[in-house]
């Protein structure tokens, strides 16, 4: 179970603000505009869509997590040399508790938030890097394309009734608007193949459209769909080819390419 191993695991959160926290932990920052820079990673459980190819099941479709004070979660950070934090998921927004660790964090570190998008944090929260990845038509689970479980076992019973949920909630426009205007931002989206690119070409436009700032085709990362080595080997070409046609920038996987898909990397 990716339960960070260094937290006790109560079966109810302590008194006071408190996070579902799946794991804690140093390494490099894997993807984006800041890939391989050192960083501290808070991944928060629990998501509110539910892609597919997910990376991190264990926080979807089979959450699992350890309680954690907001102070304890400041320590833990404290003892950890980076001065990078990135706040994800799951999709941590869902959290009320996440802008609250934000804010106790804000002064001393570069806080970078890996959202899908949907949920817009308070207005004064700080947040230096919005990592906005929304999430395209392809992400959808349906027959074809069903959830591998944790363990690679047979879906969900649920996954019927959560692909209608994250087909009808995986796109908010005002929200990506606000987020892009409110925040330092990159737009980051998983590729499948090309036949996502007329989507995402349509949602950047309508982003554009809806926000009173520029979206530079710099801010546009491509990042190929893959959970291990072997995954990224098959679709990391076909991506960064896509991504030089288009004029977007390509994104790899570093964490994958190192570490495959160990956990608390």
């Amino acid at each position: 179970m990716p339960v960070t191993s260094e937290v006790d695991r109560p079966e109810t959160a302590p008194d006071g603000p408190a996070l579902p926290v799946n794991e804690l932990f140093a390494s490099l920052q894997g993807e984006g505009v800041l890939a391989g820079v050192p960083s501290t990673f808070v991944r928060t459980s629990g998501c509110n869509l539910r892609c597919w190819f997910c990376d991190s099941y264990h926080t979807s479709w089979e959450p699992t997590h350890a309680w954690m004070a907001v102070d304890d979660v400041v320590a833990a950070v404290a003892e950890r040399d980076p001065d990078h934090v990135v706040l994800t998921g799951g999709e941590p927004t869902i959290h009320e508790e996440s802008f609250e660790l934000l804010r106790r964090l804000g002064d001393d570190y570069h806080l970078t938030v890996e959202t899908n998008g949907t949920v817009v944090p308070p207005e004064g929260t700080p947040v230096d890097l919005a990592s906005i990845s929304p999430k395209l038509a392809s992400s959808t689970p349906t027959a074809e394309r069903p959830p591998a479980g944790a363990d690679g076992e047979a879906p969900p019973a649920d996954s019927g009734e959560w692909a209608a949920r994250h087909e009808a909630n995986r796109i908010d426009i005002d929200a990506l608007a606000t987020l892009v205007e409110r925040y330092e931002s990159q737009l980051k989206f998983v590729v499948t193949g090309r036949e996502d690119m007329a989507e995402i070409v349509d949602l950047v436009e309508r982003v554009r459209e809806a926000a009173s700032v520029a979206v530079p085709d710099e801010e546009v990362l491509l990042m190929p769909e893959g959970q291990t080595r072997d995954q990224l080997a098959d679709t990391r070409t076909a991506v960064a080819e896509l991504a030089a046609e288009y004029g977007f920038r390509y994104t790899p996987r570093i964490h994958v390419d190192l570490w495959n898909d160990a956990p608390e990397t």
